[in-house]
């Protein structure tokens, strides 16, 4: 005999996106509050500009924890 699972709902699953496109938020992000979201790793930058993020990463941040 199967039972079905009984899920509990959350009151705040309501408010909560369903679906969420990263690119989506980071773009409203820098658009609405001038906050920018970028990975060093991104492959849209070239060369320079992954060097540049990486760097003010650092400056910011301080350098990862294996260097």
């Amino acid at each position: 005999m199967k039972v079905p699972i009984h899920q509990y709902r959350c009151p705040l699953g309501r408010v909560q996106p369903v679906t969420t496109d990263l690119d989506v938020m980071k773009r409203n992000g820098w658009r609405d509050q001038h906050i920018l979201v970028v990975s060093e790793l991104d492959e849209r930058l070239d060369f320079i500009e992954r060097e540049i993020v990486r760097r003010i990463g650092e400056r910011l941040y301080g350098g990862s924890p294996h260097d």
